[in-house]
């Protein structure tokens, strides 16, 4: 298969390429055999895999999250956005964290009954939950599995607080559980707005709602009750950085209360997945936008210090972080998150266990 004919399977995907994990010996190329009839290869197709968990939440200690625990209930994402940090984790599975990452899903249906028992152990300490950290809980395949929609059920059943991290329309289907819980201090939800430019959006993620329709679902949710952060993330220099305060002015518009930003990351295989579709979309500032990045990160691609990973350093990081601050206080957005309840927390009663008396 030549680069082109690879090209044309994978339009409408973000990665332009499927390179084997870190942990594989050998490597993949396409090569022509000379039996190419000329007839052109289908487009890449989704699949979706199921798995079994054993556990759902996942514990963190990293000193620069607002959050110690998360819930993922899909591996790989198709949204397809090039610049995604959690492309590497695909690694672990056997699968490249290119064109894997966004075509060979997997799903995990019984999620909520996992989730149920772990909330249920007596060893089980209450504290806000996220969903969304490292693939998106409303991506299209939700439509079909529900298993987003599921476990916030167990959730609200708990009384359990909840944070949300979505670029999803889907997450409008699930207002009525959201607003039920936000009258209860129980959730708080974050719409990630990376650029407003519509072209832009498709190319580096093209199978995410338009910047306009992401901007609605912050104005449903908020009519809705429901306490919504506008996030600029990922702000790529040279490229989308200029938009940051168009980006918080449209977020706070739309109802959002308060707002974040998170300067590009490039760790592991995201960096040359990256710089692949910068030389293919954008050769004429591919140069300078890898230059400030490198800047900001003492000269390689990536640092992955706590306190460094999410807005690097040096005067341009300095510089953004300002323009951010600037903006927040002119448009009156909180970069504080909205705080939870914990104290209506309840275990969940599990089928056949004794009822608790009080």
């Amino acid at each position: 298969m030549t680069r082109q004919t690879y090209a044309m399977r994978a339009l409408g995907r973000g990665a332009a390429s499927n390179a084997v994990s870190r942990f594989d010996r050998l490597t993949r190329t396409e090569e022509d055999d000379g039996w190419d009839a000329g007839e052109a290869l289908p487009p890449l197709r989704t699949e979706v895999s199921v798995e079994v968990p054993r556990s759902i939440i996942t514990y963190n200690k990293s000193p620069d999250l607002p959050f110690d625990r998360s819930i993922n209930v899909y591996r790989g994402c198709e949204h397809g956005c090039v610049y995604c940090f959690a492309r590497p984790s695909h690694a672990y599975l056997g699968l490249s964290p290119g064109l894997d990452f966004e075509t060979r899903l997997i799903a995990r249906p019984d999620a909520p009954l996992v989730l149920q028992r772990e909330l249920a152990a007596r060893r089980y300490i209450v504290a806000p939950i996220a969903m969304g950290t490292n693939t998106d809980p409303y991506q299209p395949i939700e439509r079909e599995y529900g298993i987003t929609r599921a476990c916030l059920q167990v959730l609200s059943d708990a009384g359990h607080p909840v944070a949300i991290v979505t670029k999803g329309t889907l997450i409008e289907r699930d207002i009525d559980i959201l607003s039920d819980m936000a009258r209860r201090g129980l959730v708080r939800v974050g719409i990630s707005v990376t650029t407003l430019d519509a072209r832009l959006s498709r190319l580096m993620e093209p199978r995410v709602p338009a910047p306009k329709r992401r901007i609605e679902i912050i104005r449903r949710l908020a009519q809705a009750g429901i306490p919504v952060r506008v996030m600029a993330s990922p702000m790529i220099p040279a490229l989308s950085d200029p938009e940051l305060e168009a980006i918080l002015a449209a977020g706070k518009d739309a109802g959002a209360r308060s707002a974040s930003w998170i300067m590009l990351r490039l760790p592991r295989e995201v960096s040359p997945l990256v710089q692949e579709w910068l030389a293919q979309h954008y050769p004429d500032r591919a140069g300078r936008i890898m230059a400030r990045l490198r800047e900001m990160h003492g000269g390689a691609d990536y640092e992955s210090r706590w306190g460094q990973r999410m807005r690097g350093s040096g005067p341009y990081a300095e510089m953004v972080a300002q323009r951010f601050k600037v903006a927040v206080k002119r448009l009156g957005l909180q970069t504080a998150g909205t705080p939870m309840r914990c104290d209506l927390f309840r275990p969940p009663v599990l089928p056949g266990a004794q009822m608790s008396l009080f």
